[in-house]
This record gives structure tokens, sequence and C-alpha cells, in this order.
């Protein structure tokens, strides 16, 4: 185990609407805010999307399992019962004071959290 010990700077609440391209504009809102090491969270709906369910098979690297969700769905199995399709919340939770990348790890075929 590996850990760094820092603490909470900024927190935004983002609502993307109906017709919103909630990847694109994810990266944006990031790049514009310098939000350099952070979680967030998505409650709500999508319409559609492409995404890793798990991988095939217990195995380093793993062979992602691809899914597609087409139709109303919420996200994680969470949301709210009242238009669903509208939009979706985001809450980001900037990380201070803790140094972090991604480098590509071989072994497993990802990036693996690294610390500085």
């Amino acid at each position: 185990m590996e850990y760094r010990k820092g603490t909470i700077g900024r927190v935004f609440s983002v609502r993307f609407d109906e017709g919103d391209f909630f990847l694109e504009e994810f990266i944006q809102l990031i790049k514009k805010e310098n939000i350099r090491a952070g979680w967030f969270h998505v409650l709500g709906g999508l319409r559609e999307a492409d995404v890793v369910t798990g991988p095939k098979e217990p195995t380093m690297p793993p062979e992602p399992v691809w899914s597609e969700v087409r139709g109303a769905r919420e996200v994680l199995g969470t949301g709210r019962m009242e238009d669903i399709l509208k939009l979706l919340e985001v809450m980001i939770i900037e990380l201070k004071g803790i140094e972090a990348t991604r480098p590509w790890y071989e072994i497993g075929g990802f990036n693996r959290l690294t610390y500085a």
C-alpha cells in the first residue's frame, strides 16, 4: 500500500443539461480550472454511452469489456426519479498537497496512479 496525506481544495458543483456533451465539456472544465488532481462523482441519467463494465478475465493486463448503453439509464445505479433524461450532476473534489501522475504501467497494461 502507498498513500499521501492531502487536503481538499475547491469543490465544484456542475450540472450538464439535455444535449450537453459530457466528456468533452467535462475535460474543458478541468483544463479551464487547472485541476491537477482529484476525484469526481456523477449522479443522474444518460441517454447513451459506451462504457467499460469490467475485465473479461481477472488477468493482467485486463481485457476490457465494452458495453453500449442505449435508452435512458441511471448512472451508477443511482439518480433521481424525475426527469432523469434531462441532466447530470457532477461534484468535483480537488485534492491539494498530493503530487501524482498516471504513467503507463507496462505490466498491468493501463495508466497506474504513481506518487511523486
